[in-house]
């Protein structure tokens, strides 16, 4: 398929140290699929939790299908999200560690055409994680104005 949507959550690289990554699979509806291949989905102050030993994301927006009839779906709704028994335990007992989440990276649609979540293990970072993670970028960025002045 020649569809290229990639959804980011781009304040999760701020806010938390990522430290494992998974691909995850979502329970959708039509109307779902249809608004994330218009890409109208964001992630910001998304979540994920466990119940019942399964594993949901919490709220992920997912604008309402213009062309939907009262077939439509809600917006902000909670979705379960499809990962094999060993990897949903394992993510399990690393949660309930302290200062672990689970958190949605990026949404995208694969080349078979389902919408996949890629979710992160994390750890919250303290305010001067946060300024090493700025001192880090701006010295980046210098390095890189450097490279290209001296081309």
């Amino acid at each position: 398929m020649g569809d290229s949507i990639r959804i980011k959550n781009k304040r999760i690289s701020w806010e938390y140290s990522l430290i494992e990554k998974l691909v995850a699979g979502i329970v959708l509806t039509g109307t779902e699929i249809k608004s994330i291949r218009g890409g109208k989905a964001n992630l910001a102050e998304s979540f994920c939790y466990f119940e019942g030993g399964e594993l949901f994301v919490r709220g992920m927006h997912i604008a309402e299908y213009t062309y939907g009839t009262y077939n439509n779906h809600l917006a902000k709704r909670d979705r379960k999200l499809l990962l094999t028994a060993r990897e949903l335990k394992k993510l399990n007992t690393k949660v309930k560690e302290k200062g672990m989440t689970i958190v949605p990276v990026t949404l995208f649609i694969n080349e078979r055409g389902l919408a996949k979540l890629e979710i992160a293990l994390a750890r919250g970072k303290h305010f001067y994680d946060k300024r090493d993670s700025l001192k880090e970028k701006d010295h980046k960025r210098e390095i890189d104005r450097h490279i290209k002045n001296n081309r």
